[in-house]
């Protein structure tokens, strides 16, 4: 299968509720190699590359996220792999 990269927004109660850290822990545990940032609109960007059907498990566990959170939409751009990642890991820019 093609390796892929999804940029996926996460829109609701996702920031000061460790929806990065819970996002960072699930793409490691299946694999995937990328980022994800807070955004200053109060949204998640999370970019992740790697099988598609394995990025759309990460988007259902995205829609889920951590307790405290309230995940409102979680929006999916899709795009071929740009291999520019060797692991996955939260920025802070």
């Amino acid at each position: 299968m093609m390796p892929v990269s999804a940029e996926m927004l996460v829109r609701g109660r996702v920031q000061g509720v460790y929806y990065r850290a819970f996002a960072q822990q699930a793409a490691q545990r299946l694999g995937l190699a990328g980022f994800c940032r807070n955004l200053p609109d109060g949204r998640v960007e999370v970019v992740a590359e790697g099988d598609r059907d394995v990025i759309e498990a990460l988007v259902e566990q995205l829609r889920i996220g951590p307790p405290r959170a309230k995940v409102e939409d979680v929006e999916v751009h899709w795009e071929p792999a740009g291999h520019r990642f060797k692991d996955f890991s939260i920025r802070y820019d």
